[in-house]
């Protein structure tokens, strides 16, 4: 939006508003309806340096008009074409009093985890952020891991569980293949529990909100697919000391001798599976 564009309030006379939109239950959709909640987690995006958004899941809006307050270009994607069609009718920019010039926005109905991104932003930096639906959010996480060269930060609410699992340190029975590849990348930090009273209609679990912050230095030290595929062979049996569970890597006698691989993948700080991994790559 130019500075100079025309700024309109929400008593600007408009077009018709769409009536609420139906969750539907094969989407995993839980639309927010507290504004406090809503504003807190729009509070969590830092913007450090970057001014491109992606929300996903945006439903009614609930966050986007607190998001739409910062100095940014927001892109809200949804794969509801009911969402999409509320937000184009009661979300458009000029029905409301922007509280920043820059800002601009654009509803894309699509599916996120199937959109090519290089699409997005002339290819710049984005966070991404939004009330994620619970069935495809370790999938959201995933596709921001593959695609971090361009994703500095990621904030949003998950399925409490999954927000606890994902920023696990070792030690834990929670700590798994979504802590280690996500912590290789980012600095993670669980932020606040959200209660299910707060949605419409309440999920049967509590959510939680998280922040990632990309590390300065997120380059591996190791073979990246490697490291992948090392971490996911270990849990994949997590039960079993690492001595067993990678007996597929066919490792060197001087390797099966050493302390670390007397112990279970839960035990292992990402820092050592970097290190493991480096062992198993210099001896192919």
């Amino acid at each position: 939006m130019s500075k100079n564009k025309k700024k309109y309030t929400p008593n600007h006379k408009r077009s018709p508003e769409k009536t609420a939109v139906k969750a539907k239950k094969h989407l995993g959709q839980h639309f927010l309806k507290d504004e406090n909640v809503a504003r807190k987690i729009g509070d969590t995006l830092t913007l450090n340096g970057y001014q491109n958004v992606i929300e996903i899941g945006p439903g009614m809006g609930v966050l986007t008009k607190y998001i739409l307050q910062k100095d940014i270009n927001l892109v809200a994607m949804d794969l509801d074409s009911e969402s999409i069609a509320y937000l184009n009718t009661n979300f458009q920019l000029e029905h409301y009093e922007i509280l920043k010039g820059n800002t601009s926005f654009q509803v894309i109905e699509a599916d996120f985890l199937k959109f090519d991104l290089s699409k997005l932003f002339s290819k710049e930096q984005f966070a991404i952020t939004g009330n994620f639906p619970y069935n495809i959010s370790t999938q959201i996480v995933f596709k921001t891991l593959e695609n971090r060269d361009r994703i500095p930060e990621f904030t949003g609410m998950f399925q409490k569980e999954v927000a606890q699992r994902i920023c696990e340190r070792s030690g834990s029975k929670i700590y798994g293949i979504l802590s280690v590849l996500t912590q290789a990348f980012y600095e993670v930090e669980y932020l606040f529990t959200v209660p299910p009273d707060v949605f419409n209609p309440p999920p049967k679990v509590d959510s939680g909100v998280l922040r990632l912050i990309r590390k300065k230095e997120y380059g591996l030290s190791c073979d990246e697919k490697l490291f992948f595929k090392v971490v996911k062979t270990a849990f994949g049996q997590r039960r079993k000391t690492l001595r067993n569970s990678l007996k597929t890597f066919e490792l060197e006698e001087e390797i099966k001798t050493l302390e670390i691989l007397s112990k279970r993948p839960e035990q292992l700080s990402v820092e050592q599976f970097l290190e493991l991994t480096l062992l198993i790559e210099k001896q192919e």
